[in-house]
């Protein structure tokens, strides 16, 4: 357990370098970006990224999904190599052959999305479209083969190149949406790129390696992947069924603020996509069907209390957020932060459901759950923005994954036995969603005052489930297995 446990924190911390300083940018960097791109502006730039990744999704036909599966399937590097330049090369010409179309047709496709033309902006999206379907694949072949370190340097490269080239179209050329746009997938194909070069020895067509007999072949790929594609589409279309409806309905602007929110919910953002890379491949890679079965139950609760906690503090804290990060017209994001955040959290519970089904070799179960989910979602939409605005948006979010969760289990609970920690789950709810919602309700909403005593009661939450005996012997002693070399690199008293 503590092997696998200190594999998963260590892959999910590189994983998300480039995400934590992209975080801590994107945050120092919003009062600048809602300052020089209006609201609208900054509606129609997240439409086109949100768009952008579900279209991806699409284009991908799940085989970065099958790359990761039967990586660890065979131990062999050769075939292993070979796999990852057959991948490579499918996504290579899919994408390309979609791209061209796109970018040829961008003036009456960028009407139909946005609903007024504007051809720039549109095939900088198909220009994204493109560099980020084929990055991601590059990143699923650094998290297969552990190379965090590599990871790491990688992401942060195109981080921090996407800031500079940002801040320069955005601030000094005034280039509002389409700046932002640019700046983005410009980055993205210099680190694509520079990634391919990085790999041109593993990816270099060799005689004969892809007829190898035992490698899985281009339909064997697909026939496990392509399953995976509806379901995924789906979730993701939850992230922009939202925005498309708000921006058509309710007006560029809306979509703006709406998205403003989403971003600063990234915090939990940002640890479930840091678990939805790392956890596959750990959890495909444990043999003993029991051991994994006990692992995942253990990951479950531990990530729930997490993200938990992480929601809590959003709903206690994110008036205070808001108004320090964004804007005078973009305050009312703060209403949907929490409900957005929960979103998140329900999504990366999501994904072990996946793994689960997956582990089984099944990944038919997927499309119903999220097929749900995403009807859920339209109904909840319709019913619950007219009297709550943006929150409803964020409601019907949550709602959404509460539904696709509830049908995933059913759908998968015969496929792969996991006695999910109830109990303790139940304990969580209690004491951290309890307190918080009690803490919301009660402390005052203004003021330094209000401020610290939320804070105090964000940082007593965790506290909160040791009367409940939630933290058991091993686990203490584990996390103090894991925290004592971290001490002794602390300076001494004496010293």
């Amino acid at each position: 357990m503590h092997s696998l446990l200190k594999r998963l924190l260590t892959t999910t911390v590189a994983y998300q370098v480039g995400d934590i300083v992209s975080k801590v940018f994107a945050v120092a960097l919003l009062p600048i970006y809602t300052r020089h791109v209006s609201e609208a502006g900054y509606g129609v730039a997240e439409l086109m990224m949100t768009a952008i990744v579900l279209v991806s999704i699409l284009v991908r036909l799940g085989i970065g999904e099958a790359l990761v599966r039967y990586h660890y399937v065979d131990e062999d590097q050769q075939r292993r190599d070979a796999l990852a330049r057959r991948a490579v090369g499918f996504l290579l010409v899919a994408t390309t052959v979609v791209a061209i179309p796109l970018a040829l047709a961008a003036a009456p496709l960028s009407e139909l999305v946005l609903g007024f033309r504007d051809v720039g902006v549109f095939r900088v999206a198909v220009l994204g479209l493109w560099a980020f379907t084929n990055l991601e694949l590059g990143y699923a072949l650094l998290r297969v083969d552990e190379r965090a370190r590599a990871y790491a340097l990688t992401t942060l490269s195109n981080v921090l190149l996407t800031i500079a080239l940002t801040v320069f179209l955005v601030v000094g050329r005034d280039k509002g949406a389409y700046g932002l746009l640019l700046g983005n997938y410009a980055a993205t194909t210099v680190v694509l790129l520079g990634l391919w070069f990085t790999m041109r020895h593993r990816l270099r067509p060799r005689r004969g390696g892809a007829d190898h007999p035992q490698l899985h072949s281009l339909r064997e790929l697909l026939r496990f992947g392509f399953p995976t594609v509806p379901a995924d589409a789906s979730v993701y279309a939850l992230n922009l069924v939202d925005r498309y409806y708000l921006f058509h309905k309710y007006g560029a602007a809306t979509a703006g603020v709406y998205s403003l929110a989403v971003k600063l919910a990234g915090v939990v953002a940002f640890v479930v996509r840091a678990f939805q890379y790392s956890w596959p491949p750990l959890a495909y890679s444990i043999k003993d069907d029991d051991e994994a079965a006990r692992f995942y139950a253990f990951v479950a609760t531990y990530y729930l209390l997490l993200t938990g906690w992480a929601v809590a503090g959003l709903l206690l804290l994110g008036r205070w957020l808001t108004r320090l990060l964004a804007a005078p017209e973009f305050y009312e994001a703060h209403v949907a932060i929490p409900w957005l955040a929960l979103g998140w959290a329900l999504y990366g519970l999501f994904v072990i459901f996946v793994v689960i089904a997956g582990r089984a070799e099944v990944t038919t179960r997927n499309f119903p759950a999220a097929g749900v989910g995403l009807v859920v979602n339209v109904v909840l939409l319709l019913v619950l923005t007219p009297p709550f605005g943006i929150a409803g948006a964020g409601l019907a979010l949550a709602g959404a994954y509460v539904a696709m969760l509830i049908v995933m289990r059913l759908l998968t609970r015969h496929l792969f036995r996991v006695d999910f920690e109830w109990g303790r789950i139940v304990q969580i709810a209690l004491a951290v969603g309890g307190g918080a919602a009690l803490g919301e309700l009660l402390l005052p909403t203004s003021g330094i005052a209000g401020l610290l005593a939320r804070g105090f009661v964000f940082f007593l939450l965790p506290l909160l489930l040791i009367p409940l005996r939630f933290y058991r012997i091993e686990e203490r002693e584990l996390l103090r297995t894991m925290v004592r070399p971290v001490i002794r690199l602390l300076p001494s008293r004496r010293s």
